[in-house]
């Protein structure tokens, strides 16, 4: 009779949760020593301690980590923009608590590949749309769309508004981290006053 041991699904899935995070945590820190693009999968395994074989269980690219990293990273932001909206009481106050909460976000992730990466670096050119990400998209949206309902704001299209919004935003941060002294409360305002400044000008746009 075979002899193989099998672990209890309770323990095997704490264990698939455990390698899986210790492949981001190496890919965190790999990517922040050598740079996405310079970074391979091997580099990744020899800082996990797991074996090829199971690193391929879990991920088949350097790609697929870093799909994970983001969703992972979405998924922890998002709490901080529900309590923006939940916080707010209009429009602006809305675009500038979400905003600020996703600067400051990017600030308290200073210790990861993100801040740590080769200096000049930019983000991986990589197309990248996680279900996390399109979750924080639909809230961003949603919340435009109902502000915009209460005569808030100028109603202009939400889905658009909402992708500028994200756009105007990444940017900004990106910029925003290669500073020293990191400064979110400058960053935010002058995102805040570029997009409240083109929504502003949008009716007129449309009155054309």
């Amino acid at each position: 009779m075979s002899q193989v041991a099998y672990l209890p699904v309770g323990k095997r899935e704490q264990t698939k949760a455990a390698n899986r995070r210790s492949i981001l945590d190496a890919a965190r820190e790999v990517f922040g020593e050598l740079g996405y693009e310079s970074a391979t999968v091997r580099d990744i395994i020899r800082r996990t301690g797991l074996s090829v074989g199971a690193f391929y269980n879990y991920y088949r690219s350097k790609e697929e980590v870093f799909e994970a990293l983001a969703d992972d990273g979405a998924r922890r932001f998002r709490p901080l923009l529900r309590a923006a909206y939940d916080n707010a009481d209009g429009f602006e106050t809305y675009v500038r608590g979400a905003i600020q909460a996703y600067f400051d976000f990017l600030a308290d992730e200073h210790e990861n590949w993100q801040a740590r990466r080769p200096a000049g670096e930019r983000q991986p050119h990589t197309q990248v749309q996680t279900p996390e990400m399109a979750a924080v998209f639909d809230e961003i949206r949603d919340a435009l769309a109902e502000v915009m309902e209460r005569g808030d704001a100028p109603r202009v299209d939400p889905d658009y508004l909402a992708v500028a919004c994200i756009a105007v935003s990444r940017e900004i941060g990106e910029k925003m981290l290669q500073r020293r002294p990191i400064d979110t409360r400058a960053a935010a305002d002058f995102a805040v006053a570029l997009i409240l400044g083109g929504v502003a000008a949008l009716p007129r746009l449309y009155a054309d």
